[in-house]
């Protein structure tokens, strides 16, 4: 698997994120304003799509990279859940997201189906559990930005965390495109592209404020229904 710049500003944009969010759970102690379920569906994501971890080796960096997600994500739900102080600010009456109702169970469903289309009655376990996680994951962020939503205001290190996530995507499109371009043996996976497209798009409202509030040195906020 070979490297790009689009490749590596992603996943570099991808280990910022999570830094910055376990700095913001080790130094403040405080979960307010975060989604633990948005956390356990990235985790769903990681888990389920890197089971090649145990069959194949593509390079040490592929394999660490892989790891530190896993691990760093499992840290960041077990701080939010378990640990004291932190889960006991965590506010569960924001974060209501029926995630694996609304958000596994129907990205499941659809990974089943379109892999028996393509495949019939041959069921490849490994390669149907990474259409899932690819379906999933481009809605992961969803119970992220309800919450973002209802509180309005949050602190800095929480809407750069929110923006880095979204950057990694992005970037990762663009190296899908130029991998199809110069790789003579990857081809334009289009399931893969409207999965990191819609994904992308969950963001623009957020990136739109974001870039807002940095142009005019002031807070993250989202204007309230009553703002013009």
């Amino acid at each position: 698997m070979s490297m790009n710049l689009f490749r590596l500003c992603g996943d570099m944009s991808h280990v910022f994120s999570i830094i910055v969010l376990l700095l913001r759970l080790r130094v403040a102690k405080n979960a307010q304003g975060i989604s633990v379920r948005t956390h356990e569906l990235f985790l769903v994501v990681f888990v389920t799509r890197y089971l090649d971890l145990f069959t194949t080796y593509y390079s040490l960096y592929n394999s660490v990279m892989k790891l530190l997600y896993i691990a760093s994500t499992a840290s960041i739900v077990y701080m939010i859940r378990y640990s004291e102080p932190i889960c006991s600010t965590y506010d569960k009456a924001q974060d209501t997201f029926l995630h694996w109702k609304f958000a596994v169970a129907p990205c499941f469903a659809i990974a089943a189906i379109s892999h028996l289309l393509s495949h019939g009655l041959k069921i490849d376990v490994q390669e149907l559990l990474w259409t899932f996680s690819i379906y999933l994951e481009a809605i992961s962020i969803l119970p992220q930005l309800i919450v973002l939503q209802r509180y309005r205001e949050v602190e800095n290190l929480t809407v750069n965390y929110i923006f880095f996530m979204g950057a990694y995507r992005a970037l990762y499109i663009l190296n899908w495109i130029y991998r199809a371009y110069n790789e003579p043996h990857y081809k334009h996976h289009f399931v893969v592209y409207f999965c990191g497209v819609l994904q992308t798009l969950l963001y623009a409202d957020f990136f739109y404020y974001y870039v807002k509030s940095k142009a005019k040195g002031g807070k993250f906020s989202l204007p309230t229904s009553h703002t013009n």
